[in-house]
């Protein structure tokens, strides 16, 4: 049994820790727990990101930049040079995406960043060049960034004509160094009329960092121009996702095990998702008018590519020479799909601008009228049409024609969106890695201490 001396610097040491903790500048407050634990609370200015990111952000970042700098090292999906591939894997089973597959993502993201008929191009997290492969020849000039040292290389090394590659984080669009590149390819003072941030978003900490991104790309685009954020994860579908995830793993397991492993795995998803309600609720704070369009992901394989992932066009300011705005027509889905639906699709959208809603997606319903994003792109080759969610529900497509009307069919539902509004990873990181930096704080500081237990509040906010 401790004596009265024990006990007392037992107390001393605690006091100790609980002062080392409450003065190291990523904590707000430190409280004791029961059995010893400590509560600490995230100061807000490690968890900021406006005016720049604070160090836990900044610590998630690079997480993720020395994860692909690591698998772009490694090369283990490099078909050619520009065909890498690498990192590109599926949920369920952690198997390499097939190359045929990844050829058509490119393909689509190609197409529609084409159909805005961009010039000038600066794409933000442009990872192995998978597009800027493709693009740069239909350009008059391209700028690309990204974290991977090893990527950027790699992409000068290639010597692309009328193509600069600086190494530059997503928030970093009016950083010296890119704007120096913008200058020497585009021309003093000329800005981009495209931004492109494709498959970049999973690894954004919050909502915050989104907002940031995109008032950075709004500033940097002229009058006229567009923002593109693509392959964009969908909150709404998280749970759809990881049901199938748990349920590849595991057919046999009851429903309550597996709705109680997939809220598991939505809680430490470890990527950013958002519903495009919540990018219509920041540009709402936006000086600039900016009309935005939500399309649907339309290759031909079934993955989570294609299931779970969605593009927004943002198109930003006045707009010269945009074809005039129409009264358009909003149809309800009649059906059916199938051998029926070119004919289908061209009787409801031939007499005028119209948007075609409440198309189940076959890819996420069983409905019996259902068709997959690819079944209508292929019924609209050849029209001035483009494949869109539903605002009403993401598990259902529309379709706009001509496609300029994509952003009337954008409005969400009056009583909101369906699902959640976003998935933000920053604060199950923050729970994790602060305790981890605070233990080693203790070590390096009391010598011989023991560091106790320590946990994030949980109902504190590390959004920032």
């Amino acid at each position: 049994m401790p004596d009265d001396t024990t006990e007392a610097t037992a107390a001393t040491d605690q006091r100790r820790i609980t002062e080392l903790i409450a003065g190291h500048p990523w904590v707000a407050d430190v409280r004791p727990g029961p059995d010893g634990v400590l509560r600490v609370t995230p100061h807000p200015s490690a968890t900021a990101v406006l005016p720049t990111p604070g160090p836990l952000v900044r610590e998630h970042l690079a997480h993720w930049a020395e994860v692909y700098e690591w698998v772009y090292e490694t090369g283990e999906g490099r078909h050619a040079d520009d065909l890498d591939l690498s990192g590109w894997r599926t949920s369920d089973t952690g198997e390499p995406l097939s190359a045929a597959h990844m050829r058509d993502w490119v393909d689509r993201t190609v197409d529609l960043v084409l159909a805005q008929r961009p010039r000038r191009l600066l794409e933000l997290g442009c990872g192995t060049g998978l597009l800027a492969h493709r693009l740069h020849t239909h350009l008059d000039g391209y700028v690309g960034t990204d974290v991977a040292d090893v990527a950027v290389e790699r992409l000068r090394a290639a010597r692309l004509p009328r193509t600069a590659f600086v190494r530059a984080a997503a928030h970093e669009a009016e950083s010296p160094a890119v704007r120096e590149a913008m200058e020497v390819v585009f021309g003093p003072g000329v800005r981009p009329d495209c931004v492109l941030l494709n498959s970049v978003t999973q690894c954004f900490p919050n909502l915050l960092y989104l907002t940031a991104f995109l008032h950075h790309a709004l500033a940097a685009v002229e009058d006229g121009g567009t923002v593109i954020v693509g392959d964009i994860r969908h909150s709404g579908l998280l749970e759809d996702h990881f049901g199938r995830t748990e349920r590849a793993r595991d057919p046999e397991a009851a429903d309550a095990d597996i709705a109680a492993r997939v809220a598991s795995a939505v809680a430490a998803d470890g990527e950013l998702s958002f519903a495009p309600e919540a990018v219509r609720e920041i540009l709402a704070a936006h000086p600039r008018a900016v009309r935005m369009s939500v399309h649907a992901r339309t290759m031909a394989e079934d993955s989570e590519l294609t299931r779970y992932r969605y593009d927004l066009v943002l198109r930003v300011g006045p707009f010269a020479g945009a074809p005039d705005e129409s009264p358009v027509r909003h149809l309800p889905w009649q059906g059916p799909g199938g051998e029926q639906l070119p004919a289908v699709l061209r009787a409801a959208l031939a007499p005028g601008p119209a948007v075609l809603h409440g198309i189940p997606n076959a890819l996420l319903t069983d409905a019996p009228d259902a068709v997959t994003p690819h079944d209508l792109r292929q019924a609209l080759t050849g029209k001035d049409a483009a494949v869109l969610l539903d605002p009403a529900d993401p598990r259902m497509l529309a379709v706009a024609a001509p496609a300029h009307c994509a952003t009337a069919a954008a409005h969400p539902p009056a009583d909101g969106p369906a699902g959640r509004l976003a998935h933000e990873p920053l604060p199950a990181f923050v729970r994790r890695r602060l305790p981890e930096v605070l233990r080693d704080h203790i070590r390096r500081t009391a010598p011989g201490a023991v560091p106790p237990r320590i946990v994030v509040d949980e109902t504190s906010e590390a959004a920032g």
